[in-house]
């Protein structure tokens, strides 16, 4: 088992408050989704997603971004990234004052274009301008791989297409690669392979992480795996809320309280407080019909519900 100081460089981002909630027929308000940032931040997450800048008519979960981003608290200690997919969001995102822009090419040509309208080729075409822009506006730019380890309407994903982007953002210039099972297929050897191919070819500063969705409930044992296999960042979604509203059945990312509560258990030191963390997905839950998809919310955190329970 690695050692808890190692952990100290692996990153936990919260992306409930945009990938999570993306594509619930429930539209949040502004004031709901900054109290969500806020309770999280509260919690002691250090990196949140805190909303995407794209045009409201396809994605109107997202709509108010700017407000959402103005009226938040900022802890000095806080991360706070916005996701962008052409220059007009990339503006968007500088001028609500972001601290990271999140962009995302996806390996599959089908994909790329129900996702942001465009090829591959024409979205890489667009990112040396954008990635000039964040980079001189003094922010972070992450890249994200989208379908990673597979797609909805392509079947297996080339791991030369996703190497290929990978090269390309290290290329312009981003400060981590991010790989995302969007649809949640992947199993963990696949996932242990695909990061030693992407890492071998990566410069060592070059952070790399992973995106996880539990659709076939393999992502916690995904996360483990890419954990032990040496990323730096991953992806949650408190509560397991969310999924990509271009992806058919692609159900919620992976629960956060879930993740911390393995890799603390595990031995991590993940710098969060976990009971408060439940306590977020608890309310957040609130918002929805039907109970949300995290566990460690339902069946309680060990050995600390024991232990109290004896002391009291």
């Amino acid at each position: 088992m690695e050692s808890s100081e190692e952990f100290m460089n692996i990153q936990i981002c919260e992306v409930g408050p945009r990938d999570g909630l993306q594509s619930e027929k429930r539209i949040w308000s502004v004031a709901e989704r900054v109290e969500l940032i806020n309770q999280l931040t509260q919690a002691g997450v250090k990196r949140i997603e805190a909303a995407s800048f794209v045009n409201p008519k396809r994605v109107p979960q997202m709509a108010n971004a700017e407000a959402v981003m103005a009226e938040i608290d900022r802890p000095s200690d806080v991360r706070v990234a916005g996701l962008a997919l052409n220059m007009r969001g990339i503006e968007r995102a500088l001028d609500a004052g972001v601290d990271e822009v999140r962009y995302v090419v996806v390996a599959s040509e089908t994909f790329n274009l129900k996702n942001q309208g465009a090829s591959i080729d024409e979205t890489l075409r667009g990112l040396e301008g954008i990635a000039k822009r964040v980079i001189e506006s003094g922010r972070l730019l992450s890249g994200t791989i989208g379908a990673s380890f597979g797609c909805p309407f392509e079947g297996n994903t080339s791991t030369d297409a996703v190497v290929q982007i990978a090269r390309r953002y290290e290329q312009v210039g981003v400060h981590e690669v991010m790989l995302a099972d969007t649809i949640g297929c992947a199993v963990p050897s696949q996932v242990r392979n695909l990061i030693s191919v992407v890492r071998a070819e990566l410069s060592e500063t070059i952070g790399l992480g992973c995106h996880f969705h539990n659709t076939r409930n393999t992502g916690i044992a995904n996360a483990v795996a890419a954990v032990e296999a040496g990323v730096q960042i991953l992806d949650s979604s408190v509560g397991g809320i969310g999924g990509c509203p271009f992806a058919p059945r692609a159900t919620g990312n992976i629960a956060t309280e879930d993740l911390c509560y393995v890799l603390r258990n595990m031995g991590y030191d993940i710098g969060i407080d976990l009971a408060k963390l439940v306590d977020v997905a608890k309310w957040a839950e609130g918002f929805f019909d039907e109970p949300l998809p995290g566990q460690v919310m339902k069946a309680g955190l060990f050995p600390d519900d024991v232990l109290a329970k004896i002391a009291a």
